[in-house]
C-alpha cells in the first residue's frame, strides 16, 4: 500500500513548529507495513492543498493530510478537499453535537478563562466537512477529521492527530518489512558493499550515517526470506555491533 502525507501550515514552513507529525506518521505507516510515497509540506492555501489531494488521490492508494482542520479563517483544509472532490460542506448531526459538548466541557473546567476572554465558538464552522466523507470523532479535542474517498484528513495538533489516526489504523497495511542492523565502519568504507548489494540482493539496502553511536543498514523488502537472505549477507561483509535495534545475531 503506497501512502502520501501532506502536511499543512504556514507555520511549519516558516519554522514556528517542527513537523513532528509527518515524522510520526511515516514511522507508523512504516511500522504497519505500508509504503510512504511522498511527504509533502504545503502552506494554507485552499487551491494548493485541492489540486494536491486530486493528484494524489488518483496517484496512491490513500492520502493523509494534516492540519488546517477548524473553525479559524486560516483554516481552509476542509474547504480544500470538499473542492477536490467537489462537494459541499455540511454539518451532520453526531459532529455538531460532539463539538457542542466539547466547549460546554471545555467551559466547564475552565470558567475563569472562559470569563476572562469571552469564548465564542462558531459550532457549524468547526463541525463542517465534506458532503459524504465519514466522520472521525475527535476523542481529545475540538475540531473532527474526516476520510473522504481514499483521503484522511486530522487536525494538526499532535496528540489529536495521533489519536484519530490509531482509531484507522488497521485501514493502512502493505506486506513491506525491514530489518536493521548497526556498523561501526565508515559510511566511505561500504561503498562496494552497498553498490553490489543492488545487484545481489532482491532486497532494498540503505545507511544511514549517524554523527553519534554506530552507522545504520536497514534491508527492507515485501519478501521476509528476502530480507533475512539480504541481512546475513550483509554480516559477511561488514562490522556488526549491536545496536538499540539491532538483529540479533543467529
Amino acid at each position: 500500500m503506497q501512502v502520501a502525507i501532506l502536511t499543512v501550515g504556514d507555520e511549519v514552513l516558516a519554522g514556528d513548529i517542527a513537523n513532528t507529525n509527518g515524522t510520526w506518521l511515516a514511522g507508523r505507516l512504516s511500522e504497519g507495513g505500508a509504503t510512504v510515497a511522498r511527504v509533502l509540506t504545503v502552506p494554507d492555501d485552499r487551491a494548493l492543498i485541492a489540486e494536491t489531494v486530486s493528484e494524489w488521490a488518483e496517484t496512491f492508494d490513500a492520502v493523509i493530510v494534516t492540519g488546517g482542520l477548524g473553525g479559524t479563517p486560516d483554516d481552509v483544509t476542509a474547504d480544500a478537499l470538499a473542492d477536490a472532490f467537489e462537494r459541499d460542506l455540511v454539518v451532520e448531526g453526531t459532529v455538531r453535537e460532539d463539538v457542542i459538548e466539547t466547549v460546554a466541557a471545555y467551559r466547564e473546567a475552565n470558567p475563569e478563562t472562559v470569563a476572562a476572554h469571552d469564548l465564542e465558538i462558531d459550532v457549524d464552522a468547526w463541525a463542517a466537512l465534506p458532503t459524504g466523507s465519514r466522520a472521525l470523532i475527535n476523542p481529545v479535542g475540538l475540531c473532527p477529521g474526516c476520510v473522504v474517498e481514499n483521503v484522511y484528513a486530522f487536525p494538526g495538533v499532535p496528540s489529536e492527530m495521533k489519536a484519530l489516526f490509531e482509531e484507522v489504523a488497521p485501514e493502512f497495511g502493505g506486506a513491506v518489512v525491514s530489518r536493521t542492523l548497526y556498523t561501526p565502519q565508515p559510511e566511505g568504507s561500504m561503498t562496494g558493499v552497498l553498490a553490489d548489494a543492488r545487484g545481489e540482493l532482491e532486497a532494498t539496502v540503505a545507511s544511514y550515517p549517524a554523527t553519534d553511536g554506530p552507522n545504520r543498514l536497514k534491508a527492507t523488502g515485501s519478501d521476509p526470506d528476502a530480507v533475512d537472505r539480504a541481512v546475513a549477507w550483509l554480516r559477511e561483509r561488514v562490522e556488526i555491533v549491536d545496536g538499540p535495534e539491532s538483529t540479533p545475531r543467529a
